[in-house]
């Protein structure tokens, strides 16, 4: 999963990178306005932790910004300011949770996957589909009552497409998605190819009822 950290200390910018970097996210930071709103803009994110005081803006501009241009990404707001007022203001304009500085790291990586886990899921811990069921807390996969061993990317990948079922995804989209910005930098897509063809064939073998279809030029779509 895609995380952005929007914060201008630089300490606990870092300090958050690092544990979030442990935990198998894919970490993008922005430390100030003008860099946040250029990342949102461009990228898309699973969720977005974002302070609100920032040099040259605030975050409540960049929720603002969001909802006129119809972009989520699943905010949490982790500011110093123990405001009812901005609380209010925050969640109104589109955040999904509001976390007070100073905080524990676990209670923030707790916060991010119930984020995570309302939105993809519907609330729901493990998705059901077909004689698939997927279990995004402990990141295990079954095929009936059997386990189906993904390695970390596959996992990415089948949870992306499972979360955006009959939707076509492009090449791009899924190499963002699931590593990063890095993706910009390869010359074509046989990263992207050589996975979805292990992961189709983990599903196949399976015998899941799940099915990655090509979309010939364009990308993948995920059927039942």
């Amino acid at each position: 999963m895609k995380i952005l950290i929007i914060e201008d200390e630089y300490v606990l910018l870092k300090t958050i990178e690092n544990f979030l970097l442990t935990e198998k996210y894919i970490v993008e930071k922005a430390s100030d306005y003008y860099s946040a709103m250029e990342n949102i803009m461009i990228y898309d994110y699973d969720c977005i932790l974002l302070d609100i005081s920032l040099p040259g803006g605030s975050g409540l501009q960049i929720l603002q910004e969001m909802k006129k241009e119809n972009r989520t990404g699943n905010i949490i707001i982790v500011s110093a300011k123990n405001s009812l007022e901005d609380k209010v203001q925050g969640l109104d304009l589109g955040a999904d949770d509001y976390l007070t500085k100073p905080f524990h790291l676990p209670e923030l990586h707790a916060r991010i996957k119930a984020v995570l886990r309302r939105k993809q899921t519907d609330g729901k811990q493990i998705l059901q589909l077909g004689n698939l069921s997927v279990d995004f807390a402990r990141r295990q996969v079954f095929v009936e009552n059997n386990l189906l061993k993904l390695n970390r990317k596959e996992f990415d990948m089948l949870a992306f497409f499972l979360t955006n079922k009959n939707r076509l995804i492009t090449k791009d989209a899924l190499a963002e998605h699931v590593w990063g910005d890095n993706s910009d930098m390869a010359d074509n897509f046989d990263f992207v190819y050589s996975q979805v063809k292990n992961l189709r064939k983990k599903l196949h073998d399976g015998q899941s009822d799940i099915r990655i279809e090509n979309i010939y030029g364009i990308g993948y779509k995920l059927t039942e």
